[in-house]
């Protein structure tokens, strides 16, 4: 029995067949399927449901204005503005319940855009020929897009790609079938930090916000989760946000692969988006635990996590230069800012007697945010560790002030 249908999309003048083969699975495994082409040139060999010309009509734009754009890369943004438009009103108007889609390079530069488009909890799945590659900044994923590696997918059906393409088809499908939505009607708190060893204010925070009747959401700072938090700011997704390990802001400034992207610190300022901050293990800088440590490291105290990650102590003056980027990141903010700044450490690592203190180095950091803090920004002290109790009490008292003034809404 049909039950779920599935928006597939990618170029049916070159893809055929493989669009094709998905398109056969989802319906051998009872699922419908409503069909999206992309292409500028070439035809498929069956029309589809959603034909190229609609696709850029979507967008403003004509096919002979993408044939006519002069090259191949021009022509295909105008068609993943298109896609991404058009998918996002289809959703809305419940024609497909998860999409997937198709492609190498170019098609997956269009199913980003496509997946972006749709909001958390709509099944977005890519097939790619460079999924999990460096290609992809993090900036361009969806907070829940899914990726699977299309393995010997270059150029036609085959064994291996088959293997790869039934696999993703049974996915989207399942995810459609299984997906829980987010309650729109609960309010929800974005929150980050890192494994209770490090941070560990969740411990008393998480079950205090949800006896206040708010769903509390924490993403892990360790560059992909820190994407999905500034994905779902971006969209308004938060009532509030506790953003309590900033750390990859530190690891965008100085080059690291453990990145958010360039917007950290940003997205719920820019929605207006109430904000509850503290620079958590702010002093530290992750990199790939598994690479030889570049050379601009080699003379930093370093801390190895475990085989994939290694973190880099900051000295004086770089911990002032992220001062300062924090300072600027904050300043785009559209609604409140409440800025933690814990005065005996911000991170378990850094606390007096630990491994990697440095009273004088914290100190730095703390006088360069003073001197450069936004007006619109508000300072709050506190006499204690970003651990203690008094950090998390600190916390629930702003929060609670702003929900009594109506800042905070639920």
């Amino acid at each position: 029995m049909a039950d779920k249908t599935i928006l597939v999309v990618g170029t049916y003048d070159t893809k055929d067949d493989e669009l094709g083969f998905l398109a056969r699975v989802i319906r051998e495994q009872g699922g419908r399927v409503v069909t999206m082409d992309v292409s500028v040139l070439g035809e498929p060999s069956v029309p589809t449901d959603y034909s190229k010309h609609d696709v850029a009509k979507e967008g403003g734009a004509s096919i002979a204005e993408a044939k006519a754009a002069g090259d191949e890369n021009h022509a295909m943004q105008i068609m993943a503005r298109g896609a991404a438009l058009l998918a996002a009103r289809l959703y809305a108007e419940s024609v497909f319940d998860g999409v997937i889609a198709l492609g190498g390079t170019m098609g997956t530069d269009l199913a980003l855009d496509v997946c972006a488009a749709l909001p958390l909890g709509a099944p977005k799945y890519v097939v790619s020929t460079v999924s999990f590659s460096p290609l992809i900044p993090a900036e361009r994923l969806a907070a829940d897009i899914q990726m699977i590696l299309w393995a010997g997918g270059l150029y036609g059906l085959n064994a291996v790609c088959k293997a790869s393409l039934s696999q993703a088809a049974g996915a989207v499908l399942g995810a459609a079938r299984a997906v829980q939505l987010p309650d729109p009607d609960k309010p929800l708190i974005g929150m980050t930090s890192l494994g209770t060893s490090a941070l560990k204010y969740v411990v008393p925070l998480k079950p205090a916000l949800e006896e206040r009747g708010f769903e509390v959401a924490v993403f892990h700072a360790t560059g992909m989760g820190g994407r999905a938090f500034e994905s779902l700011a971006a969209k308004g997704a938060f009532a509030c946000v506790f953003d309590f390990c900033t750390q990859e802001l530190g690891n965008h400034i100085h080059g690291s692969n453990i990145s958010a992207g360039v917007d950290r610190l940003t997205n719920a300022g820019l929605t207006g988006t109430p904000q509850i901050v503290a620079p958590g293990c702010y002093d530290l800088v992750d990199i790939v635990g598994w690479q030889q440590v570049p050379d601009k490291w080699v003379n930093h105290p370093h801390r190895a996590h475990n085989r994939l990650l290694s973190s880099i102590v900051l000295n004086q003056e770089e911990r002032r230069h992220l001062a300062r980027a924090h300072s600027k990141q904050l300043a785009t903010a559209k609604g409140p800012v409440a800025l933690l700044l814990p005065e005996d450490g911000l991170g378990e690592w850094d606390r007096e007697g630990a491994d990697l203190h440095d009273r004088t180095g914290l100190q730095a950091f703390l006088e360069e945010l003073r001197a450069t803090l936004p007006a619109n920004v508000t300072a709050h002290p506190v006499a204690g560790h970003i651990n203690d109790a008094i950090f998390a009490e600190a916390a629930l008292g702003i929060f609670d002030a702003w929900r009594a003034a109506g800042v905070v809404k639920g």
